[in-house]
C-alpha cells in the first residue's frame, strides 16, 4: 500500500465520519424538536379548552 492510497483512505474515513456524526446530530435535533413542537402544541389547546370552561 502506497502513501498516497493511505492518505486517501484517510480523507475518506475522516469525510465519512464526520457524515455520521452530522447524520445522527441533525436526527436527534429534529427528534428533539418535534417533541418539544408537540407538547406546546398540546399545552396551547388544553388552555383554550380551560378558557372556554371558565367562559362557560
Amino acid at each position: 500500500m502506497e502513501f498516497t492510497q493511505y492518505l486517501g483512505f484517510l480523507a475518506f474515513l475522516t469525510v465519512f465520519t464526520i457524515g455520521f456524526w452530522l447524520m445522527l446530530f441533525l436526527a436527534s435535533f429534529v427528534g428533539y424538536w418535534l417533541t418539544g413542537a408537540t407538547v406546546e402544541l398540546i399545552k396551547e389547546k388544553r388552555a383554550i379548552k380551560r378558557l372556554k370552561e371558565e367562559k362557560a
